[in-house]
């Protein structure tokens, strides 16, 4: 059985064609104010690392896991990338991860793509941030604080993400916001757990052997710096090589769907590429769900890449 794991994102139907259109513009002026605040905020040699937990991020989402009640959830990732990258390179990163998710997989809508961004990636990505800044602010800067507020701070941003898709299927007319809510806030209250937890293992994980990342300074340059992209990246291929063991049971928003009667106006994309996180032309399960999400995997690092490193380029050339 072949996965898709799409918690949160959006399919093409859900949502009406005029507020598709106010999330693509939102979407679009947001990802500008993060390429020219990225360029401000974050040096050169820093770029790679976003590559790296971009593709990292991809791997990661590919594995759901069980909540409850034949549900299942999967890593979102907004809230990590902020903590270590600042919120405006984590728009950068979540932008590349959606986007070759819709393009390139069809997960998620191509029509909806602005508002699954937003959802995902700025509204997680800005929100986890805050709330991690808080609780570190409060209690200070030791580990116990680092963790707690990662932990917080990614399960507040999938909650917040979840009830913006409730309001946006509200005002496009799919449920009305009295069921849509509850039900979308419930069921991601639990998968933000899920969240937190991982959350707050890579943050743990990064305290333990590279703490200067956490201090969103520059990468060091040199041997150091190559050797965290190449074991970044070897660590991204040995998560996604644990991608067949996803939960096959429906994500949250699936499920919620299914519960309140709009499955049905999920539209089919109108291409197929590498579709359910699958190559066509390989037959057996395992290997074509581990190459596919492989293939993802440094699509969306060469993406984030590119998205940092060319901005900064262009930038200054100008200046």
């Amino acid at each position: 059985m072949h996965f898709a794991p799409v918690q949160l994102h959006i399919p093409d139907g859900f949502l009406s064609i005029p507020v598709a259109i106010v999330g693509w513009i939102v979407a679009v002026l947001m990802i500008g104010m993060a390429l020219r605040q990225t360029n401000r905020q974050m040096g050169e040699r820093k770029i790679p690392l976003m590559g790296v937990l971009a593709a990292f991020i991809f791997a990661a989402q590919a594995i759901n896991f069980p909540v409850a009640a034949g549900t299942s959830g999967h890593l979102l990732g907004g809230a990590l990338a902020a903590i270590v990258m600042g919120p405006w390179a984590a728009t950068l990163i979540m932008t590349a991860v959606i986007a070759v998710q819709g393009l390139l997989f069809q997960d998620g809508g191509l029509v909806v793509m602005g508002w699954n961004i937003l959802n995902m990636g700025v509204f997680t990505a800005f929100t986890g941030y805050a709330v991690y800044g808080l609780v570190t602010r409060i209690m200070g800067q030791n580990k116990g604080a680092r963790l707690g507020g990662a932990f917080l701070g990614a399960w507040v941003s999938v909650v917040v993400g979840a009830i913006a898709t409730a309001f946006e299927l509200a005002i496009s007319g799919t449920s009305p916001l009295y069921l849509a809510l509850p039900a979308m806030a419930g069921v991601h209250a639990l998968i933000g757990l899920g969240e937190g937890i991982i959350t707050m293992g890579a943050v743990s994980f990064l305290l333990a052997s590279r703490p200067e990342i956490l201090q969103q300074a520059e990468v060091a340059p040199g041997r150091r710096g190559a050797n965290l992209v190449v074991g970044g990246l070897l660590l991204t291929v040995l998560v996604a090589a644990f991608s067949p063991l996803a939960s096959p049971s429906p994500d949250g928003l699936e499920k919620v769907a299914e519960k309140l009667g709009f499955l049905a106006l999920g539209e089919s994309p109108v291409y197929e590429i590498l579709p359910d996180y699958t190559v066509p032309f390989i037959g057996n399960e395992t290997l074509t769900t581990i190459l596919a999400v492989i293939v993802g995997t440094i699509l969306v690092f060469c993406l984030a890449w590119f998205l940092g490193r060319r901005w900064t380029k262009s930038q200054g050339a100008g200046d």
